[in-house]
C-alpha cells in the first residue's frame, strides 16, 4: 500500500507544517464513513460529501488544522475528472499536503453488507437505473476505477475487522515517531489464504524447516521460544536473515528519500503460524533498532482470535501489533 500524507495529529496552525488534507473516497459499503470517524478521533476536522464546487474552499481554509473530506458517487455534482483535477491543484498549492484515500472491498462482501443493513445502493435507487444492488456495485466500481488507480492509499476492508481497520488508519495518520519519516508495517501471513493486498515486499519462508510436523510444536506459534529455537537450527536460517537485512537496511532509506511514507513487508509461510511469525517478529524488532516507526501484525493469528462478527473472541489474548518494548527472538543460531 502506497501513502504519502504526513501524520494528521500534532499539526498546529502557523508552525510551518503543511496542512494534511485527506480526501476519502471508495465504494459504498467499503467503510468510508468509519474511516472518516477514525480520522475525526485523530484530530481531523471532517466533512462528508461536500459539493465539489466548494470542496477546494473547504480544504484550504482554517489554517493548519488537518481536514478529511468524504467524496464519492453521492456527492452533489460528483465528477471523477473534476475531483482528479482538484487533487492536482491541491498538490501544487503551497502549505497543503493532500492525499486521496480509497476504500474498497470484494463484490460478494459488499452485497452481503447491503443485505444485512437493508440500505439502498446509491447507484441502484430504482427507476431507470434499476434496484439491483449487484448492478449498483458494478456501476460504481466502473465509475470510481480512475480514483482507485490514482489513490495514494487503497484500503481493502473485505476481511478487515473494525478494530484492525482502526489500527491501520491510526498507523498511517497518527503523530510521527522514530528517526525516519516513513512508517513500516511488518506482517506475517499464510500463502494458501492469499497475499496481503497492501504488501510492497513479500518474503517466502517456506524453505525453512516446518515446526508443523513436530507434534509438540504444532500447537505453538513463532512467538514461542521452542518454535524459534527449532527454526533457527535450520542451516539456511542465519544466511537468509543476514542477506535479507543486508538488502533491506540500505533499501528502506532509499524508499524514504523518494518520498514514500508507508511500506508494508509481508513474511509468508504455509500456515502463517510458525516461520513467518518468527521472522516478522525479528524483522520488526530489527527495524525498530534501526530507528524506523514499525507496526507489527500477524494476519492468521489475528484471524484465529477473531469471531465471525469481526470482534476478537472474549477468551483470546490480544494479538501483537507492535514490537516496541518487546524483546524479540535472537537470530543467533
Amino acid at each position: 500500500m502506497n501513502a504519502s500524507l504526513p501524520s494528521g495529529s500534532g499539526v498546529h496552525p502557523g508552525d510551518g507544517t503543511p496542512r494534511p488534507v485527506v480526501l476519502v473516497s471508495g465504494l459504498s459499503g467499503a467503510g468510508k464513513s468509519s474511516i472518516l470517524r477514525m480520522l475525526e478521533d485523530l484530530g481531523f476536522e471532517t466533512v462528508d460529501n461536500p459539493p465539489l464546487s466548494v470542496l477546494a474552499e473547504i480544504v484550504t481554509e482554517g489554517g493548519g488544522v488537518p481536514i478529511a473530506a468524504g467524496v464519492d458517487a453521492r456527492t452533489r455534482g460528483f465528477d471523477v475528472a473534476g475531483l482528479l483535477a482538484l487533487l492536482d491543484r491541491l498538490h501544487h498549492m503551497p502549505g497543503v499536503a493532500p492525499q486521496l484515500l480509497f476504500a474498497t472491498a470484494d463484490e460478494a462482501v459488499l452485497l452481503r453488507r447491503f443485505s444485512e443493513t437493508r440500505r439502498r445502493h446509491p447507484l441502484a435507487p430504482g427507476g431507470s437505473l434499476g434496484a439491483s444492488v449487484a448492478d449498483g456495485v458494478a456501476r460504481e466500481a466502473a465509475l470510481l476505477a480512475p480514483l482507485q488507480d490514482a489513490a495514494d492509499a487503497v484500503i481493502d476492508t473485505s476481511e478487515l475487522p473494525l478494530p484492525d481497520l482502526r489500527r491501520l488508519v491510526e498507523q498511517r495518520f497518527r503523530a510521527s515517531g522514530g528517526l525516519h519519516g516513513m512508517a513500516v508495517a511488518v506482517t506475517s501471513f499464510a500463502f494458501p489464504r492469499g497475499l496481503p493486498r497492501e504488501a510492497d515486499l513479500v518474503f517466502d519462508m517456506r524453505f525453512l524447516r516446518n515446526p508443523h510436523y513436530d507434534p509438540a510444536l504444532r500447537p505453538l506459534t513463532g512467538q514461542d521460544a521452542a518454535v524459534a529455537a527449532f527454526i533457527r537450527e535450520d542451516a539456511g536460517f542465519v544466511p537468509f536473515w543476514q542477506r535479507m537485512t543486508a538488502l533491506l537496511d540500505p533499501l528502506l532509506p532509499r524508499y524514504a528519500a523518494e518520498g514514500k511514507k508507508y511500506l508494508t513487508v509481508a513474511m509468508g509461510c504455509t500456515g502463517g503460524k510458525h516461520r513467518s511469525v518468527l521472522l516478522a517478529e525479528m524483522l520488526a524488532a530489527h527495524l525498530v533498532e534501526q530507528g524506523w516507526r514499525v507496526d507489527l501484525s500477524h494476519r492468521e493469528l489475528n484471524r484465529a482470535m477473531t469471531g465471525p462478527a469481526g470482534q476478537r473472541a472474549a477468551d483470546g489474548p490480544a494479538p501483537s501489533i507492535s514490537p516496541v518494548g518487546r524483546e524479540a527472538p535472537s537470530c543467533t543460531p
